[in-house]
């Protein structure tokens, strides 16, 4: 008995033996987590109510809003949604976010896959992506004004022309006089197809002239000096081309006149029986001389001469606008993408691009088959976040595109702005379109979410 009593293993009521204390410390943990509750709530308080002055109550009354009429006052129904399938202007901005969605962020992210991967093998590679980089510094109205310069049809003024019609002057060369045109009592006439020809053949050791008028003396090219009259040559057609104006006023009619300038670099042809036999080009002075195979013939300007200039891509038109605007984004974006691969590339595992070079393959089977795979949780996160971005995208639209060619341009976000805003705004139609604009995003958001769950969990 006396052992059974004193055995703390063997006795029913042993564990009871610190029992009083149980409650007391089951009570004290209860206050110390309910405590830690109220401070997390007490921090997160300010938060929650920031999210839900900002976010909640705004998407709550947009979709509420959405169901009513312009002044508010009536229920329409789904007709505010209903509209925006029928509106062409919006279907047009649904069609210009998807082509936004689907070029934007897959040129930006393999822009800033291709940077990341060549800067890695260059010893400036960190001034690169610096340069690279830069273009996030600025805001996007500040972006949307330097393209709207770029992007201005006036070669003179933007460089995207200017670098175009360059490249196109290169292979074919404008004309330096695409208005000249023959005067009055001209010897010259019109030959058709922009061209003009001499009334009456020519002949060897009698000076020709050419006179013509219609070209500004600025828009003349450079080196051109003040028109003489051609000397005659025994066995040769010699001439002037000019340009039969006196500034001031003065000045005799298809006579060569001191103060008048020369059209240097006109292209001139002899032609018998509808076959050139001899070309010249008149020099400085305007004087050109043909060989003696010109005489009896008639003399040509050809219309290559009067060739209206090439004045570059409308790449704010109608056709080109938003690729113009998406050119715009990727210049912006492509250093963020660069950025984030950049970070990804860094921590790729070495040994594995090596193995994979001893084992025979090259630097294009080493980027595709390894090197991509391995970024692919980086390239997803970069891909996701260009998309969320480029679906709200509204500044750089607004600013870039001219008032005239908007509607083309138009995406879902500037048509928001446009509908909701203005003297003939339609908050019910605007409230719509932010609701259909909230649905195209939150898909995205939720991949995204997935994808961040799954990568927390390995």
């Amino acid at each position: 008995m006396t052992a059974k009593a004193t055995d703390p293993a063997g006795s029913p009521g042993s564990s009871s033996a610190g029992s009083p204390g149980a409650p007391a410390g089951r009570t004290a943990r209860s206050a110390e987590a309910r405590r830690r509750r109220l401070i997390a709530a007490a921090f997160l308080l300010p938060a929650l109510v920031l999210l839900g002055a900002l976010v909640v109550h705004p998407i709550g009354y947009s979709v509420y809003r959405s169901f009513f009429d312009r002044p508010g006052t009536g229920f329409v129904g789904g007709d505010n949604y209903r509209e925006i399938l029928s509106d062409p202007t919006i279907r047009t901005s649904l069609k210009n976010t998807a082509l936004w969605v689907v070029l934007a962020p897959t040129t930006a992210t393999a822009l800033g896959l291709i940077f990341a991967v060549l800067t890695e093998r260059v010893r400036w590679g960190t001034a690169f992506k610096l340069l690279v980089f830069m273009p996030m510094a600025i805001s996007m109205l500040a972006a949307g004004i330097i393209f709207r310069l770029v992007y201005d049809h006036d070669p003179d003024r933007g460089v995207a022309n200017a670098v175009w019609v360059g490249v196109h002057d290169t292979f074919a060369e404008s004309s330096a006089f695409p208005k000249a045109r023959p005067g009055r009592d001209s010897p010259l006439t019109d030959a058709g197809g922009g061209a003009f020809v001499t009334r009456d053949p020519v002949r060897a050791g009698t000076p020709v002239l050419l006179p013509l008028v219609g070209v500004a003396p600025e828009a003349l090219p450079e080196g051109t000096r003040t028109a003489r009259t051609a000397a005659a040559e025994p066995g040769k057609v010699t001439g002037t081309a000019w340009q039969d104006f006196t500034r001031g006023g003065g000045g005799a009619t298809n006579t060569v006149d001191p103060a008048e300038q020369a059209f240097a670099g006109m292209r001139i042809e002899a032609v018998k029986d509808g076959r050139v036999v001899d070309t010249a080009t008149a020099r400085a002075d305007g004087t050109f001389t043909l060989s003696a195979k010109a005489d009896g013939a008639q003399l040509r300007l050809p219309a290559a001469n009067f060739r209206e200039a090439y004045a570059g891509v409308q790449w704010l038109g109608p056709a080109l606008v938003t690729p113009a605007v998406i050119g715009a984004y990727v210049w912006m974006w492509a250093g963020f993408a660069m950025v984030l691969i950049g970070a990804g590339l860094a921590s790729v595992p070495r040994e594995l691009l090596e193995a994979a070079r001893v084992d025979g393959a090259n630097e294009w089977q080493v980027f595709r088959r390894i090197t991509v795979p391995l970024l692919g949780p980086v390239l997803a996160v970069v891909l996701v976040t260009l998309v969320i971005n480029v679906m709200k995208i509204f500044d750089l639209v607004f600013v870039i595109a001219p008032g005239a060619v908007q509607d083309d341009a138009n995406v879902l976000a500037l048509q928001l702005y446009r509908t909701s805003f203005g003297t003939d705004a339609d908050p019910g139609l605007g409230s719509a379109i932010a609701v259909l604009l909230l649905v195209l995003v939150v898909p995205v958001m939720l991949v995204n979410i997935r994808r961040l769950r799954k990568e927390g969990s390995r």
